[in-house]
């Protein structure tokens, strides 16, 4: 029986640890700040109001902004006014708080920055994965003129309702950024700063929601952002380390239990697939668990078929060795499912069984990739795919590596590619700009670039099918004449077999 010490501390960086480059050209809030509120807003303004009516903005806009601009554009959102997507209860949200990690790490995130936010009157506001604000605390000037805004305990904050904003527009990429005063898409949050960071769990890589700290736009600071981050990613070192602390717990129990099973294959996993201890196989990295998964029989992906019992915080896994491992257990269909957004399912089927299992980014990214192309892609094609540059080869096989080992006999390569027996499909949006949100990926923008493309309904803008008659105004309630947002779950099922 060997001790295993991997675990989620041991991961490669992830996706959102990444830093995107700003233009130099761009008005971000540091150059902002150095203007002043007054001559920052008028410009900024100038630049949201040409984003509105079709026209290219200036150089100075972010891409960022730009970018979510767009996204709000397509979902109908009132510039004016914005939408209201109704309160939750105070039992869900006491649900949801109950239910959230972050609650794991809220007196640490109070710690960081409500001190902060007392002093310059400002909020430090906490939001679930969908946007929801769960906890809220600040200055009592600051959580006053939040109320008149609507930006209260169990609001939603997503782009979707509000339009761009640091909240929102971080859960849609999925990285810390700063919106200034006139950036934001609803007129009525110009008056506004604010600054958000997202938070994952170390354990899975799952978005959890978002910490933000928001004021006045005249309270604006270049570190604001910088002080938001990094009290983010205090709060998910400090899960990481209680994570460790359960995994320990984890081999204390499974050790003995371990060493009764001479001669069996088994591991002791906890309830995210990390393992703590092993015996008579060597180490795995961490297993891929279906998302149903308890005890009885499963076909786990890097290991075939097992039986599976109860451990506390955790999982004892035995290999099935007497189950057949020819054609029979061999996957026969794949689908991959990109219609959610920030979720991207993969799921496996054959005559042994199935399972279904939620995608990191960059492997949703490079899953699409081959989805694609199904002749396959070497190192340097899915480089220029992933990064537009082909010498980043050495990140690509290292990822290809994991999701082999992680899938078993779904990949092949020599090129990279699907296996040719099996049937793919690619579920995809209706609407190309919800491709992938999240993603940067060149590929991927460029499939998403198909919705700029397409002729507005009747030759009409998105600013103009705001109104019925094609005129300036809004509808009463603030939605689109078609109805709203799109149904994001109407997509497209691309389905290719053997190239």
């Amino acid at each position: 029986m060997r001790r295993v010490r991997r675990s989620a501390g041991a991961a490669p960086p992830a996706l959102w640890e990444t830093s995107i480059p700003v233009n130099d050209t761009s008005l971000d809030p540091a150059r902002a700040a150095a203007l002043g509120t007054r001559e920052a807003t008028r410009r900024l303004s100038r630049l949201r109001d040409a984003a509105i009516a079709r026209r290219t903005p200036p150089p100075a806009a972010r891409s960022l902004i730009g970018e979510s601009w767009k996204r709000v554009l397509r979902l109908g959102v009132d510039p004016d006014r914005g939408g209201h997507s109704g309160l939750l209860s105070l039992e869900e949200m006491e649900q949801r708080r109950r239910a959230s990690p972050i609650s794991e790490v809220l007196p640490l995130l109070r710690d960081g920055l409500v001190s902060v936010a007392h002093a310059t009157q400002q909020i430090m506001v906490i939001t679930d994965a969908e946007g929801r604000v769960l906890w809220r605390d600040g200055s009592p000037l600051g959580r006053r003129r939040a109320d008149a805004l609507g930006f209260t305990p169990g609001a939603s904050w997503s782009e979707d309702v509000v339009g761009t904003n640091a909240v929102g527009t971080a859960l849609v990429t999925g990285r810390p950024l700063q919106v200034h005063s006139a950036e934001h898409f609803v007129r009525t949050h110009h008056p506004w700063s604010c600054a958000a960071a997202p938070l994952h769990d170390p354990r899975n890589g799952r978005l959890l929601g978002v910490v933000d700290v928001s004021g006045p736009a005249a309270s604006v600071h270049p570190a604001t952002l910088a002080l938001v981050t990094s009290v983010a990613r205090l709060a998910e070192s400090e899960l990481r380390e209680r994570h460790l602390e359960t995994v320990e717990r984890l081999r204390s129990v499974a050790a003995p239990i371990l060493c009764r099973l001479a001669g069996e294959r088994a591991l002791a996993v906890d309830r995210d697939g990390w393992p703590a201890a092993v015996t008579g196989m060597p180490p795995p990295d961490r297993l891929v668990l279906p998302e149903r998964f308890g005890a009885g029989r499963h076909r786990i992906p890097s290991l075939g078929p097992c039986t599976v019992e109860p451990l506390p915080d955790g999982w004892l896994v035995r290999m099935d060795d007497s189950a057949p491992d020819g054609d029979e257990a061999r996957p026969a269909l794949v689908e991959l499912d990109v219609r959610q957004g920030r979720r991207v399912l993969l799921t496996v089927s054959g005559q042994a069984g199935g399972w279904t299992q939620e995608l990191s980014p960059r492997h949703a990214e490079l899953l699409y990739a081959l989805a694609r192309r199904r002749d396959g892609r070497t190192a340097a094609q899915l480089a220029q795919d992933l990064f537009g540059d082909p010498s980043r080869t050495v990140t690509v096989r290292a990822e290809m590596s994991r999701l082999r080992r992680t899938l078993g006999g779904v990949l092949d390569h020599r090129p990279y590619r699907f296996a040719d027996d099996l049937e793919v499909r690619l579920l995809v949006p209706e609407d190309p700009a919800h491709l992938l949100p999240r993603s940067t990926a060149p590929l991927v923008a460029g499939a998403r670039s198909e919705a700029d493309e397409r002729p507005a309904a009747g030759g009409r803008s998105p600013a103009d099918r705001r109104s019925p008659a094609g005129g300036g105004g809004a509808p009463p309630d603030g939605r689109s004449p078609a109805g709203g947002p799109p149904d994001r779950a109407a997509a497209v099922a691309v389905t290719a077999g053997p190239p």
